[in-house]
């Protein structure tokens, strides 16, 4: 298994603003018509990568417990699907049902919006505030598909308390690692 960490976009950041197919409503959607009331995560995911089907549960549970709080969450899939059609928009949507995702899970066709966030990795996450302002990316926690460690989403979890009760995350932001993009070829 392949590990590519994230490139660690810069705290501060404003959200790439963006349109892409909701692959669960068979939609195209917004950036502004999904950002939470007090803050939204981001996240580029896919169907394959072990990394992502690792922390799937956790990402399900997360969200389950902070869009009650108004943290939104957004998935993205960002892969060349000539290469991995198993990432394409009909599993995508095959898939969010399985895991039982209470969010939108995006197609990135072009890439474009990959490119903009600096996504290296699935899984790769980023959460910004109600003004859309970068204030966590990096990892969801130290768990890594067979290192035993436990799936807590310790990372995301204390990043998204910190915005919701004002306090400043004096946490060392570690990068998300996973399977690296998969580019199409230019």
């Amino acid at each position: 298994m392949a590990r590519t960490e994230s490139n660690m976009l810069a705290l501060g950041t404003i959200a790439p603003e963006f349109s892409l197919l909701d692959t669960i409503s068979e939609t195209t959607t917004n950036l502004h018509s999904l950002v939470g009331s007090h803050g939204t995560v981001i996240m580029f995911i896919c169907n394959h990568c072990p990394f992502v089907i690792h922390v799937n549960p956790e990402i399900t549970k997360l969200a389950n417990e902070y869009q009650k709080k108004g943290i939104e969450f957004i998935a993205i899939s960002s892969n060349d699907v000539a290469k991995y059609p198993e990432d394409g928009p009909k599993f995508m949507r095959l898939k969010a049902k399985a895991e039982g995702y209470t969010f939108p899970y995006l197609y990135d066709e072009n890439q474009m919006i990959a490119k903009k966030y600096e996504a290296a990795c699935t899984p790769d996450f980023y959460l910004f505030d109600n003004k859309l302002k970068l204030t966590y990316r990096g990892q969801l926690d130290d768990s890594r598909p067979g290192n035993k460690l436990p799936l807590n989403g310790k990372d995301l979890r204390k990043a998204i308390d910190c915005l919701l009760s004002g306090k400043k995350n004096a946490e060392i932001q570690k990068p998300s690692i996973g399977c690296g993009i998969k580019w199409k070829n230019k």
